[in-house]
């Protein structure tokens, strides 16, 4: 079984206002080809559809579901409660921009993603679910595919070039601040 032919992870979200959030996991996922499934699954207005969800995770044997959600966040938990793979939440900040897009307005829930934190990650014994943090879909990608590197070797060697290449950024980085001096950096970095 290959992890480029077969989706091996499943990225879900509560409705498509999550979807520019997890695009992140997708992009992730998409640099190391590791091949998913994607898929709108609303645990409040589709309860029976992530009940199916699940079971069609397990029957195409997916190693990972990576599920993203705002607000109360239920979805995350809710998989995980009806599946036995390993689900990893994304806290989401809640966008109410579908009727403010018209008038160039957006809204942002009141506690900012932190309600949708606390709610994936304080799961009861029995239904872990791994949460990153809020707006963190790239984390998502890349802990999955950690978890898929456990059983595919020339994942763990891309990782590791992954962490070379941040480790080699962060020094190029320094070395360019060093040469320029802090203001010249900034005006050039953040313009």
């Amino acid at each position: 079984m290959s992890y480029r032919k077969k989706p091996l992870v499943g990225i879900i979200m509560g409705s498509s206002s999550d979807s520019r959030i997890m695009n992140e996991t997708a992009e992730i996922l998409d640099k190391f080809n590791v091949k998913h499934e994607d898929q709108i699954i609303s645990a409040h207005r589709t309860p029976n559809r992530l009940e199916e969800y699940a079971k069609h995770a397990e029957k195409n044997n997916f190693r990972v579901i990576i599920a993203g959600a705002g607000g109360a966040a239920h979805l995350p938990g809710m998989i995980a409660s009806h599946t036995f793979i390993p689900v990893i939440g994304v806290p989401i900040i809640v966008y109410n921009d579908k009727q403010g897009r018209k008038r160039g307005k957006t809204k942002f829930s009141a506690l900012a993603g932190l309600d949708s934190l606390l709610s994936i990650s304080e799961m009861p014994t029995g239904s872990p679910v791994v949460t990153v943090g809020i707006n963190k879909a790239s984390n998502a990608g890349i802990y999955a595919t950690k978890i898929l590197a456990n059983e595919f070797v020339d994942l763990k060697k891309k990782l590791k070039r992954f962490k070379s290449d941040q480790h080699d950024s962060v020094l190029k980085e320094s070395e360019l601040l060093k040469k320029q001096g802090l203001s010249k950096f900034v005006n050039e970095m953040f313009k």
